[in-house]
């Protein structure tokens, strides 16, 4: 046998940079996309199975689930606009990348007479 332990891998690895959290209203506009999604979708699948056994819940369920998508599709939009305006309100430091457009020609243009 050979007397050497092979070398054990940890499970994880810290990250030490750290992630920075979600703001708040992002976060809790996010649990609240999630928890309407999987109501949404226990509907949709109630609304399947009554209507593949013929039952009488099936018209109902199935308008359910149709009402209940248009209200999941606007609270994973509220999501991006939760964001969106978190950011405008609490102003992200932004800076023109490479590829931003160059001066206008006004601005040029003034830059030349001054």
């Amino acid at each position: 046998m050979d007397d050497e332990t092979p070398a054990t891998r940890p499970l994880w690895v810290e990250d030490t940079r750290g992630r920075r959290r979600m703001p708040d209203p992002v976060r809790n506009a996010a649990v609240r996309a999630v928890m309407v999604t999987s109501v949404t979708i226990i509907l949709a699948l109630v609304a399947f199975l009554t209507s593949v056994t013929g039952s009488w819940l099936a018209f109902p369920m199935t308008i359910a689930a149709v009402a209940a998508t248009v209200v999941a599709t606007w609270s994973v939009l509220d999501i991006w606009i939760t964001r969106q305006v978190w950011r405008q309100r609490n102003g992200v430091v932004s800076e023109p990348s490479s590829s931003a457009y160059p001066a206008s020609r006004r601005e040029r243009a003034e830059e030349r007479v001054a």
